[in-house]
């Protein structure tokens, strides 16, 4: 049986990690438990968040809402905050496993994953997320681009954790969606994910536009050129296969077991259609 350690607070946390610099962190364990049981990983001890109140919870400032790091992901789904403010993250914490999941599962460790296929990772893109990262002597923040280096890689330092994630409140966006595309309705590992926030005149006219996809790449893909062209134009079904075009040249995917890279690079440019419907065209 593998040591676990349970700390009450911050200043017990630091203690632990003091005595036990090889012992892995975890909060809802969703992803790292299942590791170790299939042989993957073979700590020699675990540090369980679970207890630390200091990670938990949302608050809000004037122009920001913080996100505790073990905040799980039915803690924000059921948030006003993040329902009134973050649309695009309710969506996608919908289609995040199973209730159970969802109920263990904390925002943190989603990120920290850093799968390619985390399910939370667009959206906190394009809401240009940053991540709270903090030892016993100081504090920095990250853009979350760069804090996720590649697959289930991140600039998490030795003896650090995340403790929050912040989202600012501007600018408002008329356009919030979340789509992936697995092997299944439910329970479903994402084959291509993408999240999507714009903003449209009542003309229709594209103000803003911002992109992310999971699932194509070894870290989430976003796309500036892509984003750019959209500017000024109406938000149709002509402007968006222009720009699905676009994606489908630009990203690399992989083949593997879930989906072939063509079949990838298609569905990356066919989500963004779904697009055209947020207009009633």
């Amino acid at each position: 049986m593998k040591p676990v350690f349970l700390p009450g607070n911050l200043n017990e946390l630091w203690s632990c990690l003091a005595d036990h610099p090889r012992s892995l962190l975890y909060a809802g364990g969703t992803d790292l438990l299942l590791e170790i049981r299939a042989g993957k990983m073979d700590p020699p001890g675990l540090i369980c968040l679970e207890r630390l109140a200091e990670l938990k919870g949302v608050t809000e400032s004037s122009s920001a809402v913080r996100l505790g790091a073990c905040a799980t992901h039915a803690d924000l789904l059921g948030h006003p905050l993040i329902q009134k403010y973050f649309p695009v993250l309710i969506q996608a914490l919908r289609t995040l496993g199973s209730p159970i999941i969802r109920h263990m599962g904390t925002i943190g460790g989603n990120i920290c994953t850093a799968s390619p296929a985390g399910d939370t990772l667009p959206p906190l893109y394009i809401l240009k997320a940053e991540v709270e990262l903090r030892t016993r002597g100081g504090c920095r923040t990250l853009p979350i681009a760069e804090f996720v280096t590649g697959p289930r890689c991140t600039q998490l330092r030795q003896g650090e954790i995340m403790t929050g994630i912040l989202l600012n409140k501007s600018p408002a966006y008329n356009i919030h969606h979340f789509e992936k595309v697995g092997l299944r309705k439910s329970l479903a590992c994402s084959v291509v994910s993408l999240a999507a926030v714009l903003n449209t005149s009542k003309t229709g006219a594209i103000q803003a536009a911002h992109f992310a996809w999971g699932s194509i790449g070894p870290t989430v893909v976003t796309s500036a050129a892509v984003e750019a062209s959209l500017i000024g134009k109406r938000l149709s079904l002509t402007v968006l296969e222009k720009a699905a075009e676009k994606i489908r040249q630009t990203v690399s995917p992989i083949d593997d077991i879930r989906a072939e890279a063509a079949y990838r690079r298609t569905v990356s440019g066919n989500l963004l259609l779904r697009l055209a419907d947020q207009n009633s065209l």
